[in-house]
């Protein structure tokens, strides 16, 4: 065993804003943390929770940072650097509005989007050039531009046969990942469920 591996959802903390569709990164981290027998601490100096465990022979840190979606990169920073972690070994977990409910979608990099959890941590990590992966969770209407209401709804109950199945599929791409990379995650999981 070497290096950790960061898996870093992206969120809002505090009751308010708990299972939100903006906390869709909140949400699969906590599934990969209960999958893998992780138990959740806070760490004050990462202005973050985090849950440590191994998966295979990979050594892995979960973290949801408690600094606000828009702040997001301030806690991933300190946790790479602290931890030694390159950016290709920091997979983030995001919503996505402009993907449908049930899409899920790992990119290797690349730019935000206009997702102001990725700016922040493409601007704390110094690079873009890190894995993220994408849950949709669509828009309210085709071209509505303001989602802000929307984003921090929850999921309706139609909704949430989708969800589970989309934890699902992120979880076993999560899991690919780290066993054989981005690219074979990319190729056996991006899609619809």
């Amino acid at each position: 065993m070497s290096e950790f591996w960061l898996i870093i959802g992206l969120g809002n903390p505090g009751r308010e804003y708990r299972d939100t569709r903006h906390n869709a990164g909140f949400m699969l981290a906590e599934s990969l943390a209960a999958r893998w027998k992780c138990t959740w601490r806070t760490e004050a100096k990462f202005n973050a929770e985090i849950a440590a465990g191994e998966f295979g022979s990979r050594r892995i840190l979960l973290a949801k940072p408690q600094t606000y979606m828009n702040a997001s990169g301030e806690a991933a920073r300190k946790l790479a650097h602290f931890y030694k972690t390159a950016a290709e070994r920091v997979l983030v977990l995001v919503d996505d509005a402009d993907l449908p409910l049930g899409t899920v979608r790992m990119r290797p990099g690349g730019s935000s989007g206009g997702h102001h959890g990725l700016d922040s941590m493409a601007e704390h990590l110094g690079t873009a050039d890190f894995p993220r992966l994408k849950l949709g969770i669509a828009r309210p209407h085709q071209g509505v531009r303001d989602i802000a209401g929307y984003v921090l709804s929850r999921f309706g109950a139609e909704d949430m046969p989708v969800w589970h199945k989309v934890l699902e599929r992120s979880s076993l791409q999560t899991e690919m990942w780290l066993r054989e990379g981005v690219a074979k995650a990319m190729s056996l999981y991006n899609g619809t469920v």
